[in-house]
């Protein structure tokens, strides 16, 4: 797999991603739409990868680090003109194409927001499972101070975790928001100190890694289709979740590990 503006490492059962276009402030364009795609269609595929953070990377200059996790779309390229009004819509379904393979990613997605977040880098963050900040660390969508507007399923994702007036006010006036700001809105699960970012992510994901992966994405799904169902659909699927869970090998060692006082090993079937 050869990635020209992502970085792929792991730790154990966890696969770190970064963003790479720390000159540019990790600003999207097409090629790191594509290189996302490749890289969560691999983890996808990959057994031994339990849990995904998705991070930017670090611009280290004469005058100092300089963080950021995406600043949104490279306006740089779109003021460019080099686009037709055919390629326009396809970078836009690109782009939305992505952030719904993160959205739909079946296993756990921590993003660590390291630095500004804005735009694209915004709609990515909200498609993870969790969000941490760094609490010098910023998200907004600037949009409409730009004559463009969201994308990603923000106007679906951010009502449901701020309420619908709180969202139109960040769409509508495209308000900054820092770590602890975001955490107190329900955006971001935790703020920490920049140092500390990157320890807080993976002491996350490595504890959902532990746990049964079929258990987990089983969870995760039925979690996000739960809003649009009502209640008896919501207990059917539960229902068909546990009797499937009941069936696999994980469940029998969860059991036993259980009666045994002892750590579960699971397998992942």
């Amino acid at each position: 797999m050869v990635l020209k503006t992502v970085l792929f490492d792991r730790d154990g059962a966890v696969g770190i991603i970064r963003l790479n276009r720390p000159e540019r402030m990790n600003a999207v364009i097409e090629q790191m739409y594509l290189d996302l795609q490749a890289v969560l269609e691999e983890l996808r595929n990959d057994a031994s990868v339990r849990a995904v953070i998705l991070t930017g990377s670090v611009w280290k200059r004469a005058d100092g680090e300089k963080q950021a996790f995406c600043a949104g779309a490279d306006l740089k390229k779109h003021s460019s003109g080099e686009r037709t009004p055919w390629q326009k819509r396809e970078y836009i379904f690109l782009a939305h194409e992505t952030t719904r393979r993160i959205y739909e990613f079946p296993k756990p997605v921590v993003v660590a927001v390291n630095g500004p977040a804005r735009g694209a880098g915004s709609e990515m963050a909200l498609n993870g499972d969790f969000l941490i900040m760094a609490d010098n660390s910023t998200i907004g969508f600037p949009e409409t101070g730009l004559a463009t507007f969201v994308g990603g399923g923000v106007t679906s994702h951010l009502p449901k975790a701020v309420g619908i007036m709180k969202a139109k006010e960040l769409i509508y006036t495209g308000k900054i928001l820092n770590g602890q700001e975001a955490v107190e809105l329900g955006i971001a699960l935790r703020s920490v100190p920049l140092e500390d970012l990157m320890s807080e992510a993976l002491g996350l994901a490595k504890e959902l890694a532990e746990k049964a992966p079929i258990s987990i994405g089983f969870a995760k799904k039925l979690i996000q289709q739960a809003p649009h169902r009502d209640l008896e659909t919501v207990l059917l699927a539960e229902s068909e979740a546990i009797l499937a869970c009941m069936n696999t090998e994980d469940w029998h060692e969860g059991i036993a590990s259980f009666a045994e006082k002892r750590k579960p090993k699971f397998r992942g079937r």
